[in-house]
Order: C-alpha cells, then structure tokens, then sequence
C-alpha cells in the first residue's frame, strides 16, 4: 500500500486538478494503484503517448510520474511495458475489465515480456505464458533456472546472499548446539566436532566478506 502521506497528497492533487478530468483521472488511478494496476498503467500509457505531461507543465513523463503521482521511473516504464505487452500478446485479458482481479501482477507481466525476448527455448517460454498468462502466476513461482537466464542476478550480488544464507544457517546451529549441549541430544565428540567447524566457516566467511568491502 503506498503511505498514507502519499495518498493524502495525492487525494490533494485530484482535488486541486478536479476541473481538468484527464489529469485528475490519472491521479486518481495512481491512489488506487495496488488494487486496480491496468486502469492506471492504461492512462500512463496514454500520456506517455499523447505527451499531455507537456500540457500539465512538465519537462518530461518521468518527471510528471515522480513529481505529480510519486512514482520511480522504473515502475513507470514496467507499467506502461506491461500494459503494452499485453495489448500486443493477450489482447483478451484487457477486454473485460471485470475480470481485473484475475490479471498477473505488472511485475509478472514485465517479466514474461522480457522472457519472451530473451533466448529460451520456445516450449519454455510457451510454459512460462501459460503460468502467468493463463494461471496468474507471481514471479517467484516461475522455476529458478528460468528465471536466472531472463534476469541473471549480479555475480557479487549472488556471492553476498550466498555468505549470508550461510552465516545465518552456520550462526542458529551453533546455538542450538549449545542450547541442547545438555540433552544428549547429539553426541559430545560430533557436537565438538561441528562447533570447530562452524566457527571455522564463520571466521572464513567473515574474512571473505572483509576483503569483499
């Protein structure tokens, strides 16, 4: 949801801008983004095109988004994407709008636009419409070795997570082994044996992190 200082500021503008109903219309969309991503990704893409954000002041249509609807460039350009995508590929899904509820997130629809262009083999890229075409399917849900060949995550970037995960997972099990030191739970000689090597991989993971910085 966005904050609520956001939308009384935004609820601000529509009123300010109420006797010119195309540019309170696309304010009005922007307050009700979460619920309703098509209605406003529509006007966004009609302002983009029509350049009206000249009209209403604005130097250019990033600037009218952030500025007027508090809005990063990035969603922008997913929304209008998004939308266009679809006009192009599932013209169907944009017919009625009553079955907006059923759309896929903007997110997912961006994703599949960019799937669609990169090099995945075409029964893969028709399985992967089918899920968020056809099943509504989030982003996450689409299987990770797709996923890394459409939007490869940043070498260093996927080295830190990795660390991370590890230190977490290497931290909880040093404590519980100590909480349960007591309960005979795993053997003294393997408990001792663990507690060395985690703290071992913790060090080692400490020192790669460092030369990381």
């Amino acid at each position: 949801m966005k904050p609520k200082r956001v939308t009384e500021q935004l609820a601000s503008s529509e009123e300010l801008h109420e006797n010119d109903p195309e540019r309170a219309s696309v304010i009005a969309c922007a307050r009700r983004f979460k619920s309703s991503w098509v209605e406003l990704a529509a006007e966004l893409s009609h302002v983009k095109r029509e350049r009206t954000w000249k009209r209403w002041g604005f130097p250019s249509f990033e600037d009218y988004g952030r500025i007027e609807l508090h809005m990063r460039r990035e969603t922008m350009e997913k929304l209008t994407g998004s939308f266009a995508f679809l006009q192009r590929r599932a013209p169907q899904m944009l017919e009625n709008r009553s079955l907006e509820t059923k759309l896929p997130s903007y997110q997912a629809v961006d994703w599949l636009r960019r799937a669609e262009a990169s090099d995945l083999p075409a029964a893969t890229k028709e399985e992967v419409r089918r899920m968020v075409v056809e099943e509504g399917a989030p982003v996450h849900r689409i299987p990770r070795e797709v996923r890394e060949v459409v939007t490869p995550m940043d070498p260093d970037v996927r080295a830190k997570r990795a660390s991370a995960g590890l230190r977490n997972v290497a931290t909880r099990l040093s404590e519980l082994l100590s909480e349960t030191a007591d309960d005979g739970a795993v053997p003294p000689q393997v408990r001792e044996a663990l507690v060395r090597n985690l703290a071992a991989l913790l060090r080692a993971l400490e020192k790669a992190e460092a030369v990381a910085a």
